[in-house]
Order: C-alpha cells, then structure tokens, then sequence
C-alpha cells in the first residue's frame, strides 16, 4: 500500500506534469519513496565500488561454429554486509554485431546501482560478423544468441547466489539499443532459455529496463517482468513506435510498463538524459524490486 503524505503528494503531481509520456496510473513507480531505512537501493549510500573482471558464466556456439566463453564484468558495494542483494544484469548496444560489457553508459550505470547497494554484472554475448544491418536470418539469430546468453547469466547469479549474497527473487535486467531489446525479450520470454549455461535454473526477471529498445521475437504474456523504456522520437535504428507496440501489448497482459519519451531524440540519447534514467530507473526498481518497497 502507497501512504501519501501532503508533500509527497505535491512531489506525485509535478511527477505527473512532467512525465506525462509515461502516465500516472501507479504514482509510485514515478517518485523516490518518503523513506527508505538507510537509503539503500535509493541513495548512494556507498562511496566505494569493487569490481571483478571476466567472470566466465557460460559458453555458446556462435554463427561461425566456435565455442566462445561468455564473460561478465561484476559491480558491488565495497564493504557491504547485507546478504540477499538485488541485482541487476546489464547488457551494452552494438547491433548485435559490436560493443563490449565496458561499454560506457553500461559502466557508469553499473557503477551508480552498485553505490546504491545493488550487485551488478555487465555481460558479454555471442555477436555475429553483420548484426542486424538488415533483418535477415543472421540477425534474427543475433537476437536469438543475446536473449539466450543472457538468460544464461540471469541463471548464473541463480546458480551462485549464495557466493554472490544475491536475492534469487529479485532480479532484473536492463540495456541499451542492442541490449535494450535482449533485456526486454529476457523479460517477456523466460519459456525459452537456451543452453548457454547453468542449466535447471530459472531464466525469469522481475523487471527489465530498456534505452532505445523493444520487445522482438518474444510475446508479453500475464505473469512476466515489470518494465520501463526510455526512447527518442527521432530514433532512426529502432523506431520510437516499436517501443510504443511493446507497451501498448506489455499492458494488455496485464503487467505493469512505462514508456519516457523524448521529443526529437535520436538514438541512445543516454548523455543528455542520464539524470532522468537515473532517477526514473532508480525509482522503477526500488519499487519493482526492493525488500522495503512493501512498507511504504
């Protein structure tokens, strides 16, 4: 249950003025909450971010016949207690075809969650020589490969939860362009795993957050992720109406998924919005996923 106070209140209605594109029909999801403990999973609340490199969660056959290792970069709070931590994988933009886990946006995002108490991981997938230039069969197996390797590493963190001091229930994903479209297909397509890793565990999120992305080759159906989507209306790569589509049919299953929009934006406007995805995303999860969310 939502408490709103007077102020909280005022702070709702100017939410809802200026984030019209996403609509107000569940306030919560678009403010910081009145309280929450310590501030953890909302505030920094760590000054220090201790990061592991190339953790091998899985392997997969790529379009060319290798066997490649799929590797994940790992972000936590340095010097934190808490066992049972959300988490969160994060998966970078390139077409299918380029872009790395140290992509930069990906980093600074990882970085920021890690500071709020999230553990985070920024992976690695197979990618294949065209990507989706054109959509063709190499690149509907691109998208293919990237929603299953993913699932792989949601099922990694299932795998090592208790190493990790991870939360096997709360779990999400989130992404840009390329990896906007995996997280939201890791989402709304748990019923199609793969065989990229940790088999026998569950390949389901609790939300997905997409930046220049949308659902493709997977169908939202009642039960699935929690999502929100940041997208420009001048994106030429993946048109603004697709992300459109996904929510329009994210909500008639029943879930909850809002749209931001940005008038005149292109592709990936991630610089000149970063304090809005911040704070969006930071609220949307904290309300999605946080063991506080409840009590307030």
């Amino acid at each position: 249950m939502c408490h709103v106070t007077k102020r909280r209140a005022s702070v709702i209605v100017l939410a809802c003025l200026a984030l019209v594109a996403v609509g107000c029909r569940d306030l919560r999801f678009l403010v910081p909450p009145a309280s929450s403990g310590d501030g953890r999973y909302h505030s920094e609340v760590f000054t220090q971010v201790t990061m592991t490199s190339d953790i091998i969660y899985g392997s997969s056959v790529n379009q060319q016949g290798q066997t490649v290792s799929l590797g994940m970069d790992l972000y936590e709070p340095s010097g934190d207690s808490f066992d049972a931590r959300p988490a969160i994988v994060w998966v970078h933009g390139g077409s299918f075809r380029s872009g790395s886990k140290a992509s930069p946006e990906i980093v600074d995002q990882a970085n920021v969650f890690a500071r709020k108490g999230y553990v985070n991981v920024s992976i690695s997938y197979r990618l294949s020589p065209n990507g989706c230039t054109v959509i063709n069969a190499e690149c509907i197996t691109a998208i293919i490969d990237a929603k299953h390797d993913a699932q792989a590493a949601v099922r990694y963190l299932r795998a090592n939860a208790s190493t990790l001091r991870i939360d096997t229930t709360r779990i999400a994903i989130a992404g840009t362009s390329a990896g906007a479209i995996t997280a939201l297909n890791v989402g709304y397509g748990p019923e199609d795993p793969g065989t990229s890793g940790s088999p026998g565990f569950d390949s389901s999120v609790s939300a997905a957050v997409s930046l220049s992305g949308a659902r493709l080759l997977t169908t939202a159906n009642a039960g699935e992720a929690a999502a929100l989507l940041f997208h420009g209306t001048a994106d030429s790569l993946v048109p603004h109406q697709w992300a459109v589509d996904t929510v329009a049919e994210a909500k008639g299953a029943g879930l909850t998924a809002y749209l931001t929009t940005w008038d005149g934006a292109g592709h990936v406007p991630y610089v000149q919005n970063r304090t809005a995805i911040l704070d969006q995303t930071s609220n949307f999860l904290y309300w999605t996923l946080t063991p506080y969310a409840s009590g307030h």
